[in-house]
């Protein structure tokens, strides 16, 4: 099965909005979502970091859950372990959101099925920092 088109890429890209939360997204530099995010502001994303540590990350204030975002969100970037993601999904759902994007190597069926279902674009098992370049 795939889990993202094209399509569905360009659009959670250059259509859905500016506002990404990336849960999962730390001062650990070493972390994937560390460079990730720093590529999604380059591309002109504003990066909310959601992370229980609710730390502060290029430049943005961070929150401890979506929950505790005072603002609305466009995507939502999940940097979590498999399972935990589909609860992720679900408080996207929840808050709002217009998308959701697995990590490469992010994977819950159910969750896909769930959050399409509830309307929302996503997208599963890529990185927006791969593909946001193959769009300019």
């Amino acid at each position: 099965m795939t889990y993202a088109d094209d399509a569905t890429i360009r659009k959670i890209l250059t259509e859905l909005g500016d506002t990404w939360a990336v849960v999962g997204l730390s001062n650990n530099r070493g972390r994937a979502a560390y460079g990730v995010a720093q590529v999604l502001q380059r591309f002109g994303k504003r990066v909310v970091p959601v992370h229980p540590k609710a730390e502060t990350v290029h430049g943005e204030q961070g929150y401890a859950s979506l929950a505790d975002v005072p603002f609305d969100v466009d995507v939502v970037d999940v940097f979590v372990n498999s399972d935990l993601a589909g609860a992720v999904a679900d408080e996207a759902v929840a808050k709002g959101a217009k998308a959701v994007w697995f990590q490469l190597g992010v994977v819950d069926e159910a969750a896909f099925a769930r959050t399409r279902a509830a309307g929302l674009d996503m997208v599963m098992d890529r990185c927006p920092a791969i593909e946001i370049p193959r769009l300019k």
